[in-house]
């Protein structure tokens, strides 16, 4: 006598449509394309840049069109939903323990975005914005 097994039909392509969470999942982890794309375009820039001046300027003025503007805005608002979704997460991925006790969650992402405050503000000064 065989039994076969109950296997609930799960959808190939639509399953993460059916929860929120599995939503949340899904915008975090579809944002790495654009990042991804992002990372390209700065390896191109830095091809451009070995090449002189003259393919490097060329490179920066395609970037001046509206369509390279609003592909940049993009990107941006994609980082920083990635990177604020990984910091809301990270005390369930990164629990710390002192003693016996665990770090309240509202700490460490805290201490995340202190840090990230910290960094962005270094750049912009690197770069002569501050």
């Amino acid at each position: 006598m065989s039994r076969k097994p109950f296997v609930r039909p799960v959808s190939k392509t639509g399953w993460w449509l059916k929860h929120p969470r599995y939503m949340r999942y899904m915008s975090r982890e579809v944002t790495c394309v654009f990042i991804g794309a992002f990372a390209l375009l700065m390896v191109c820039a830095l091809e451009r840049l070995s090449k002189g001046q003259a393919a490097y300027d060329s490179f920066v003025a395609a970037l001046q069109g509206p369509l390279s503007i609003l592909g940049l805005i993009l990107v941006l608002v994609f980082a920083l939903h990635n990177a604020t979704s990984w910091f809301n997460v990270t005390p369930k991925a990164l629990p710390v323990q002192i003693g016996e006790e665990f770090l309240a969650g509202k700490y460490i992402v805290g201490a995340h975005y202190a840090v990230w405050i910290v960094a962005s503000l270094v750049v912009l000064f690197f770069a002569g914005v501050l």
